[in-house]
């Protein structure tokens, strides 16, 4: 029998996911302040990919932004919050039930820089 994810409280799990220590020293170099704000992540958006040569960085990178953007997510977006799939990957889950795969999400943007990190959060928002 399959078990419905959980949804865990933001100040539990939350705070582990938000830790994203690469993407936070990457962005502090770049005078960037990770503040948990959807404008950080527009200012995340405009970063110089300086880490696209080196997979291991941009595997990592790519955590780090998925979580990060999650993190903004469940901390602005009323009823937004962390939830576990069984297969162990963290996503958001809205009021709505309707989940996002953040991780993923971030992924894609350290790897192309798209979709945008702002451009999903406020589809998310407006969901």
């Amino acid at each position: 029998r399959r078990e419905e994810p959980r949804a865990h409280d933001a100040e539990g799990i939350g705070d582990l996911l938000a830790d994203c220590d690469l993407l936070r020293s990457q962005a502090l170099e770049e005078g960037v302040r990770l503040d948990d704000s959807a404008v950080s992540l527009e200012r995340l958006d405009q970063m110089l990919p300086r880490w696209r040569g080196d997979e291991e960085i941009l595997d990592w990178l790519g955590n780090d932004a998925g979580l990060y953007l999650g993190t903004v997510i469940v901390r602005t977006v009323p009823g937004a919050a962390w939830s576990i799939r069984p297969d162990g990957q963290p996503v958001v889950r809205l009021a709505t039930g309707r989940e996002f795969d953040v991780v993923a999400s971030g992924h894609a943007w350290a790897a192309d820089g798209a979709p945008e990190l702002s451009q999903l959060y406020a589809e998310v928002a407006e969901a």
